[in-house]
């Protein structure tokens, strides 16, 4: 039985970076062989592709996707060229629509930087099938725990579902802050980033629905909840249980790296 992890990603030069959050990812892999064994395939949903309706990946062979502007070239020289894994996500396709959503498959989507970043730490030998799911930011936190609910028996079947996001993402006081040469975490972040971790130690899903009115600092830490959307379904992918911390740390002043599992 695999878990369901959210994972925050954090920026695209995480990939070529150094510190505390990278020593996690890198150890991350080899500590859920220990104790849960290898998967058989990866299901991530990723903060990265939005779609209008629920929609899986069937590329047999996933470019690596870009989807970034700006960093460092050689940040677009890396390359993740993990198999793909069609015959599951058509499965989770069936199990989405037997749980009453539309569910389309795209065989052209690739590994955007939500899924190869963190899997390049976790699995660098890209040895693992890996298939997407797609958030659909307008329809909300408890869409997407229903969603991550409707793909739980994949579990059971040696697939883990990771939830890619950020626990805390507001890039527009990251990039104010680097810009005002400011160092630090700000108070609101923490204040979020600590709320978060209750609820999901207590497995709350209607505070964790409710995120925006319940939480301090909710609609500043999440601007737009893209990136928190990751979480709610890797939460419903844990069949709503209450859940553990792998790793909480901070990068780029406000930017949180927390990551938990739900097993």
């Amino acid at each position: 039985m695999q878990p369901s992890l959210f994972i925050s990603h954090g920026s695209p030069t995480l990939a070529i970076d150094t510190g505390p959050a990278v020593d996690f990812l890198s150890g991350l892999g080899q500590t859920l062989e220990k104790t849960y064994g290898k998967p058989k395939a990866i299901l991530c949903a990723s903060a990265h592709w939005e779609t209008a309706a629920p929609a899986v990946s069937t590329a047999e062979r996933p470019q690596t996707v870009y989807d970034f502007y700006g960093f460092p070239e050689e940040l677009y020289r890396l390359n993740y060229p993990a198999p793909g894994a069609p015959a599951i996500a058509e499965q989770a396709a069936a199990l989405m629509r037997a749980a009453g959503f539309r569910c389309a498959v795209d065989p052209t989507q690739g590994l955007d930087h939500g899924a190869w970043m963190p899997l390049r730490f976790l699995w660098p030998k890209a040895d693992i099938p890996v298939a997407q799911v797609a958030i659909q930011h307008p329809l909300g936190p408890a869409h997407h725990v229903a969603l991550g609910k409707a793909l739980m028996p994949l579990r059971a079947e040696g697939v883990l579902l990771i939830g890619s996001g950020g626990a805390v993402h507001n890039l527009r006081d990251v990039m104010q802050g680097r810009m005002a040469g400011k160092s630090g975490t700000p108070a609101w972040a923490m204040q979020f980033d600590d709320w978060l971790e209750q609820q999901v130690h207590a497995g709350n899903g209607e505070q964790l629905i409710r995120y925006r009115s319940e939480a301090p600092g909710g609609a500043v830490a999440h601007p737009r909840d893209e990136h928190l959307l990751p979480l709610h379904f890797a939460f419903g992918a844990g069949g709503g249980h209450p859940g553990r911390t792998l790793y909480r740390g901070f990068t780029l002043g406000s930017l949180s790296m927390a990551a938990y599992a739900f097993d």
